[in-house]
């Protein structure tokens, strides 16, 4: 059983490897042929030549690595506060980030896109935020809208509120502060909560696409692996991208 899943999961990969070292005219050429007629790496010459590949990559990796960092980072804070501190309004607050979870995340990529072209001092905007790009000629435009997640708020703060009271009610009793015991007892705790936000996270991140195009299209060198992948998928590589990527 475990041997049919692993074939099932290898082939398809192993035919992707191949197609991409078919030559001209063979994709999707009847009748299906598994192994190329002449291994041809002129694709991957091509993509060379088309792409510039480290940049590509390095935006993805420092999108990835921050927006991952500070979702967890985030999520514990706040999953902490809501679970385990009371403070005036705490139920309004956690409506509010549950509420966020209502909407798919396109909905707000236009004001997102507008609050980064009218960042105030950024871009050659004066105070105001006009007269620039904003934050748009940064790489902060590609994780500004993603650092914090409400669902990884409310996932942490369901994790946190499992976590015996007595034992936090003890600490405080020997004078241990807030954020110590948030850092020594709470969160250690938190490993298997954490592993599965973080994967979540990095894989929604990484695998990015609307949001980084929209961004990419205003400023090509913000482009990251996705996009460029997709663009040269489908022969799109000309005009202001191409030249703003060489």
């Amino acid at each position: 059983m475990v041997a049919t899943g692993a074939v099932l999961t290898v082939v398809p990969l192993l035919d992707m490897l191949l197609t991409s070292l078919k030559g001209p005219g063979e994709f999707g050429k009847l009748p299906f042929r598994f192994l190329p007629q002449a291994f041809d790496l002129s694709n991957y010459r091509t993509a060379l030549h088309q792409l510039n590949l480290p940049l590509l990559f390095r935006n993805s990796v420092v999108a990835t690595v921050v927006i991952t960092g500070s979702t967890l980072v985030t999520s514990a804070l706040a999953g902490y506060a809501l679970a385990k501190l009371r403070f005036p309004g705490w139920e309004l607050v956690f409506r509010l980030v549950l509420s966020t979870m209502m909407f798919p995340a396109f909905l707000f990529f236009v004001p997102h896109f507008l609050i980064l072209v009218h960042w105030p001092g950024a871009g050659g905007n004066d105070l105001l935020g006009r007269g620039g790009a904003g934050l748009t000629v940064s790489i902060a435009a590609l994780v500004m809208p993603f650092l914090v997640s409400g669902f990884g708020i409310f996932l942490m703060r369901q994790f946190m509120l499992s976590l015996p009271d007595d034992m936090l009610e003890a600490a405080r009793l020997d004078g241990t502060g807030e954020f110590t015991l948030w850092w020594r007892i709470v969160l250690p705790q938190t490993k298997p909560v954490a592993v599965t936000l973080t994967r979540l996270t990095f894989v929604n991140a990484w695998n990015e696409y609307i949001w980084a195009l929209l961004v990419s299209t205003v400023n090509p060198r913000l482009m990251p692996l996705p996009v460029g992948i997709q663009m040269l998928q489908k022969h799109y590589l000309r005009g202001v991208l191409l030249s703003g990527l060489k």
